[in-house]
């Protein structure tokens, strides 16, 4: 899947906080926000872990099958970690292991939902919406903690959601996924509108607090 993207990444991939600026500047205005998904059959995480002092980067990706979410495929790839760790450039350093874990796999994934940001970002464009472009796939930030924005209080029940505003622009939700737990921070990534992103994460997340995709990435990713 990502073996052409793969090399062009050797070539290409940015190596400075300025050339990593301009890339989002330009794939951001590529982001599609609407739906442009067919039959959903196949969802995938992506997780990243860290080892040897954050010398190497290990990428996981597991599909499950949707709606009843069974496991279908998994891979992990482990690379040299390429890009420091800066706020706001966090898919330069994640993507390289990513595109290399989801080329490994036998199973295209019909959505993918990353544990990060989408338009959820200073420059709208987060983990999901360079994965998404760069792929061509749709995608859905599910993270755990707020970048950035404001919202309104959330009611404690399970699909409770607020929009989560920057500079008077809805740039995502703030979702409760499970009652009386901390709540997710859902962005459109590409190819989804934020409604579509909102149901598919919730439906994603029969049980615990976080979406079963990123719950198993998360497993694998860190070796547990």
């Amino acid at each position: 899947m990502a073996t052409n993207l793969k090399k062009q990444l050797k070539q290409s991939w940015p190596q400075t906080v300025k050339e990593a600026k301009a890339v989002q500047e330009k794939l951001r205005s590529r982001v599609v926000t609407e739906d442009c998904l067919g039959d959903i059959k196949t969802v995938a995480g992506v997780d990243v872990g860290f080892e040897e002092n954050y010398t190497i980067t290990q990428a996981a990706a597991v599909v499950l099958s949707f709606p009843d979410l069974q496991p279908v495929d998994r891979a992990i790839a482990r690379i040299p970690t390429t890009f420091p760790y800066i706020p706001g450039f966090l898919s330069f350093r994640e993507i390289p292991a990513l595109l290399q874990a989801l080329d490994k796999l036998q199973t295209l994934p019909d959505l993918i939902i990353c544990d990060g940001q989408g338009l959820a970002h200073p420059r709208r464009c987060g983990l999901a919406c360079h994965l998404g472009v760069l792929l061509d796939l749709p995608t859905i930030g599910a993270a755990k903690s707020r970048f950035i924005g404001t919202h309104d209080e959330l009611g404690a029940e399970k699909g409770s959601w607020q929009p989560l505003l920057d500079k008077g622009e809805t740039v995502g939700a703030v979702v409760r996924s499970r009652a009386n737990v901390r709540p997710l921070y859902i962005s459109i990534g590409h190819k989804i509108s934020l409604p579509t992103a909102i149901d598919f994460v919730l439906r994603c997340t029969p049980k615990y607090r976080l979406p079963e995709t990123t719950r198993l990435a998360d497993r694998l990713a860190s070796g547990r």
